[in-house]
């Protein structure tokens, strides 16, 4: 661990460089650019709005925001760790001819995304005051939720790209589970109106839809410490994850050269 941090200190240079080229390399054949981390999630939440509104949120108040809340938050997940697979692969050349330390090809695609994250919230606050949610100052606890998504993404980026070197089938098994994934988070639907309320369990072993029940609480006015469960479980999940994400790119990253 003393040594991840001390390589990472020394080449915060180059990682930076390689967040910003992630950044350019996304939108590099986009008319848009980057305005289309603003344009997506807005166009995707009328959508699901539209559709989902009369089937799951009629009479419901600031319907847009909970889909908005719940979709920022898991396309930055998604995002971020679909590129991070595929992180190590994607620089093997310049794995076999210099030396950069393995694991900031990761978790530089966890950042870069984030930064897009991050960007992507101007939606979500001008949202909020189309529908006119009202401001509190539990708004400042989403920085908890957010703060732990960026852990737990970083966790799940670094064994992914671990194990997406030796097993290239990853990447389309990874796909699939991150489906499995956002139908149990709850994005467009409420765990209350499920018929058969008997399965909300299997919303609670979700940690990320902990981690956007969260956001939504601070969002709309409500502590998140009223469910202290989704805040434990999520932050040990994602320190855990983490931890196990470091040790086993640290055992085998010098195979990587093997493989690439």
């Amino acid at each position: 661990m003393k040594d991840f941090i001390y390589n990472l200190k020394k080449f915060r240079f180059l990682f930076w460089e390689l967040v910003k080229k992630d950044i350019k390399l996304k939108y590099r054949s986009s008319i848009l650019g980057v305005f289309w981390t603003l344009l997506e999630p807005l166009l995707t939440m009328i959508v699901l709005t539209l559709v989902f509104s009369e089937l799951l949120g009629k009479g419901e108040d600031n319907f847009p925001v909970y889909i908005l809340c719940g979709r920022l938050l898991y396309s930055f997940f998604s995002n971020a760790t679909k590129v991070a697979l595929k992180s190590v692969r994607k620089h093997g050349t310049m794995i076999g001819k210099v030396y950069v330390p393995k694991y900031m090809y990761p978790l530089s695609a966890v950042v870069s995304n984030y930064i897009m994250f991050i960007i992507s919230l101007v939606v979500l606050a001008g949202v909020m005051i189309f529908e006119r949610v009202k401001i509190t100052l539990y708004l400042f606890q989403s920085l908890i939720p957010m703060t732990i998504i960026l852990i737990m993404t970083m966790g799940v980026g670094l064994i992914l790209a671990t194990f997406n070197v030796f097993f290239r089938d990853l990447e389309y098994l990874w796909t699939v589970f991150l489906m499995i994934i956002m139908y149990t988070c709850a994005i467009f639907y409420k765990v209350d109106k499920i018929k058969n309320a008997s399965n909300a369990w299997i919303f609670k072993c979700n940690p990320l839809y902990s981690l956007i029940a969260m956001f939504r609480d601070a969002v709309f006015g409500r502590s998140i410490l009223d469910e202290p469960y989704n805040l434990w479980f999520s932050l040990c999940f994602s320190c855990g994850v983490l931890l196990i994400g470091i040790v086993v790119f640290w055992r085998k990253q010098d195979k990587f050269i093997l493989y690439v």
